[in-house]
């Protein structure tokens, strides 16, 4: 079944006819549910003509635009700090070869590490 929109004039009109004719009645003629009819009620009671007409949440353009441009500085940020940890990590590991002793680096999931150090005190 198609759904019906109903302008806010309609609405109205609507209203106006169950004041006369009754809710019950008006709402079996033009097959809408009392609760459709008790939202139109209400909202005409509350801000008038204007309470029928369709409100949408919109998102004000440039606050839009703004969200945008912080998701890519986000993502640029994220990719410099990759960056940064695997040139620390690349760094690490040769220092430590270059001393040719038995240390080793181990690095968990988060990109921390840790020098565990290898020597025998005998």
């Amino acid at each position: 079944m198609k759904r019906r929109k109903f302008s806010p004039p309609q609405k109205l009109k609507i209203l106006q006819e169950a004041e006369s004719e009754g809710m019950l009645a008006t709402c079996r003629k033009h097959k809408i549910a009392q609760s459709l009819f008790y939202r139109w009620k209400h909202q005409f009671d509350h801000k008038g003509i204007d309470g029928l007409s369709p409100s949408y949440y919109r998102i004000d353009p440039e606050v839009k635009a703004l969200e945008q441009e912080n998701d890519r500085l986000k993502k640029i940020v994220a990719k410099q700090v990759l960056e940064v940890k695997s040139e620390i990590k690349k760094k690490a590991t040769r220092s430590i070869g270059a001393k040719g002793g038995h240390d080793q680096v181990q690095t968990d999931g988060s990109g921390s590490m840790a020098v565990h150090l290898g020597r025998c005190f005998s």
